[in-house]
């Protein structure tokens, strides 16, 4: 097996073990609403101006995908629209009450969740952070070219 192979198998088995452990907890927590749902109240909580576009493009969904989501949360009430008064063409989205109530929840999970890994993080060395860290950030943006230059085609 090559350097290749061996770490892209760990990781996806890491990925689908992380999948695998937390999805029941995510999905015993919130019976009423979909993984992507929470993913995409998640991004409009913590980013300025959220809008279809960019909500689409940090799911990795089309815009038509990212559309659907956003209908869904604006008729369960866990999002609004509004528009810029100097531009009302765009629309963007913030949350509301229910929409935050959900968001606080969901970050919750995820500070229990991190709680329960911080023993296998603890026992890193900061050279072994760097070194993972380094390697990540490359690959990253390997993909984001990749993605870039299949978009330009």
């Amino acid at each position: 097996m090559t350097k290749q192979e061996r770490i892209m198998s760990s990781l996806t088995n890491l990925f689908n073990k992380i999948e695998a452990h937390y999805r029941p907890q995510m999905e015993a927590e919130f019976t009423d609403i979909s993984l992507s749902e929470i993913e995409a109240i998640e991004y409009i909580a913590n980013n300025a101006q959220p809008n279809v576009t960019r909500l689409a493009d940090h799911l990795y969904m089309t815009r038509g995908a990212a559309s659907k989501i956003t209908k869904k949360l604006l008729d369960k009430g866990y999002i609004a629209r509004y528009q810029l008064p100097d531009n009302k063409k765009e629309i963007y989205f913030q949350l509301t009450s229910k929409g935050k109530s959900i968001n606080a929840r969901h970050e919750a999970l995820h500070q229990k969740f991190a709680e329960n890994d911080q023993v296998i993080f603890d026992e890193l060395t900061d050279e072994a952070v760097s070194n993972i860290l380094e390697f990540l950030n490359k690959y990253n943006k390997h993909l984001d070219s990749s993605i870039r230059k299949n978009i330009e085609k």
